[in-house]
C-alpha cells in the first residue's frame, strides 16, 4: 500500500467507526423514548446471537472422525453450568471458549 492509501483506508476506518458510534444518538435522542422495535430488538437479539454462536461452533463437528464431539460436548455442558449459575453471557461464552481451547490444545 502507498501512504497515500493508508491514509484513505484511515480515515475511512475512523470516519466508520464515529458514524457508528454518533448514529445511535443522533437517531434516539435522549428526550423520546426508544421505538418498540428496538426495544424489542435489545430483548431477543443477545439469545439469538447466543444460537448462531452455537449453530456455527458445531457446524463442523463429525462423531464419527478426530475428537468425536467430545470437547464440544464438555464445553457446552459448562456454558449451561454456567449461565444457569451466573446468568451472565459473556462469562458463558469465555468460560466455554477457555474450556474448548484447553481440552482441544492439551488434552484431545
Amino acid at each position: 500500500m502507498t501512504l497515500t492509501q493508508q491514509i484513505i483506508t484511515v480515515a475511512m476506518v475512523v470516519l466508520g467507526t464515529a458514524v457508528t458510534r454518533f448514529l445511535p444518538f443522533l437517531l434516539f435522542p435522549a428526550g423520546r423514548t426508544t421505538p418498540k422495535y428496538v426495544q424489542y430488538l435489545g430483548r431477543v437479539l443477545p439469545a439469538a446471537v447466543f444460537g448462531l454462536l452455537v449453530v456455527y461452533s458445531l457446524k463442523d463437528v463429525s462423531i464419527l472422525t478426530g475428537s468425536h464431539g467430545i470437547p464440544e460436548l464438555i464445553s457446552i455442558v459448562l456454558v449451561i453450568v454456567l449461565h444457569v449459575w451466573k446468568r451472565q453471557m459473556l462469562l458463558s461464552i469465555a468460560g466455554g471458549t477457555v474450556c474448548y481451547m484447553l481440552l482441544v490444545q492439551l488434552v484431545f
